[in-house]
């Protein structure tokens, strides 16, 4: 799966819109008036201040609408607007206004394709940033990291999106090796790296020193001495997202340096798989199976020395009945360890298939189905937009150019709310269930069933 890295061709397909304006955007005017930015403290805002900005409300909206209210609220200059006033409230005294800011766009970028908006905000966007980076406490620093991700998705591999990995980069590494800082601050920071050390480097070195940042992380978890368990630690959550970042980024290195990694961590790694964690067991499930992937493709005749004592274990996993674990753990682990299972006797491949809008792409491999995983954790919901007009994300999937819709299709792929409201009304179905219907996983499924039954 080619990573496509292409510096003088265009990232994105199409000018984007925006994501849904958060109520957040209020927080720059209030009563009418405009509300002046304070200079970035450290100190938290005073009693007026923040009966000031009491109008500020949770900016999560802009994913739980999606791009659909854009269309029937406001205009792209709407959203821009609203987005200037997140961006100057990044320097707001208040560290919850900071966050709340940062999260807000997030959001909105995770939403919608902004990219001329943000490649001409970069250096604005890349210093605030980099400022509740270094100056943020855990949830400010937490919300950073996430935009971070999502400000180089927008950019796409280029010049641009290596400037910002080259600003914020030292800062993440320090961040995630800070043994004093926040736990969920360095696991998400680690996820971040990951993602924008595989979007933007473009230098070798650097992306091998990344590897070995996050090496350093996850493997403090292997096992020191044989026959023993692997007891979970406030840390873990760390050490599986330092995993995962690295096993993304294994993708995209060289065949010799796959190698390297392959003879330092095939016999080691299997050791988490007797973790008391069921998350960093199905990661290192998952990773091991795309390991042996990497390994076969290189030479399909590789051999694991281990394979039997391997496979016992993940038998034992894809079967397990352990009565002192929770139900919903053990339903999750046996799902993923039969898949995996068969990825490491039968080198086959359940494929899966993701629809957005009136594309569909298959998911056949363990690199590209761990590569998706780590979009989606990023983008959300926002994902299926974003494989839809994201040339980056459609290269790195090999869709090929983004799919122009007239507004004629466009208006049959989606239904308004009056519409929703009605139709759940004459099926006699409280709306409010509906709402939560809609939340859940099989959404897709289910509103097709829905408008099926009423034609």
């Amino acid at each position: 799966m080619p990573k496509n890295k292409k510096r003088n061709t265009p990232h994105r397909g199409g000018n984007g819109g925006g994501g849904s304006g958060a109520a957040a955007a209020t927080a720059a005017t209030a009563g009418g008036q405009h509300r002046n930015v304070q200079p970035f403290s450290d100190e938290d805002a005073s009693i007026e201040t923040m009966s000031h900005c009491s109008g500020y409300s949770d900016p999560s909206s802009f994913a739980e609408d999606g791009p659909e209210v854009l269309d029937e609220e406001g205009t792209q200059e709407d959203l821009e607007y609203k987005l200037k006033g997140f961006i100057d409230l990044t320097l707001d005294k208040s560290a919850k206004i900071r966050q709340a800011a940062l999260e807000g766009i997030k959001n909105a970028l995770a939403s919608k394709m902004l990219y001329e908006f943000v490649l001409e905000r970069r250096m604005t966007l890349t210093d605030s940033i980099e400022r509740c980076l270094k100056k943020g406490k855990s949830d400010e620093q937490r919300a950073a990291a996430a935009l971070a991700s999502v400000l180089c998705i927008q950019l796409g591999p280029g010049i641009e999106s290596e400037e910002v990995l080259k600003t914020l980069g030292p800062i993440l590494k320090k961040i995630i090796c800070d043994g004093t800082a926040s736990i969920q601050a360095r696991q998400t920071c680690a996820t971040c790296f990951g993602v924008c050390s595989f979007i933007a480097t473009d230098d070798i070195t650097e992306l091998y020193s990344t590897l070995e940042c996050l090496e350093n992380i996850f493997t403090k978890s292997y096992l020191k001495e044989k026959n023993t368990n692997v007891c979970s630690t406030p840390n873990t959550v760390l050490h599986i997202s330092s995993l995962l970042s690295w096993t993304l980024l294994l993708t995209i290195c060289p065949i010799n340096e796959v190698k390297k990694k392959l003879e330092m961590h095939f016999h080691k790694l299997p050791s988490l798989l007797s973790s008391d964690d069921v998350n960093m067991r199905i990661a290192a499930g998952e990773s091991l199976a795309l390991l042996f992937e990497l390994a076969r493709g290189m030479d399909s005749d590789f051999f694991y020395e281990d394979m039997e004592s391997l496979t016992q274990i993940l038998r034992a996993l894809a079967t397990d009945g352990n009565k002192h674990r929770a139900k919903v753990d053990k339903r999750k682990q046996r799902s993923v360890f039969r898949d995996i299972l068969r990825a490491v006797e039968e080198r086959d491949f359940p494929t899966e298939t993701v629809k957005f809008g009136p594309e569909r792409m298959y998911i056949d491999c363990w690199v590209k189905k761990h590569t998706y995983d780590t979009f989606k954790e990023v983008l959300g919901s926002g994902m299926q937009y974003h494989l839809q007009s994201n040339e980056f994300l459609r290269n790195v999937f090999e869709l090929g150019p983004p799919v122009m819709l007239d507004a004629a299709m466009l208006k049959t792929m989606k239904i308004s709310r009056f519409e929703r409201k009605s139709l759940h009304g004459s099926m006699g179905l409280d709306y409010d269930f509906w709402i939560c219907i809609a939340k859940l996983p099989s959404r897709g499924i289910l509103s097709f069933l829905i408008v099926s039954s009423n034609e």
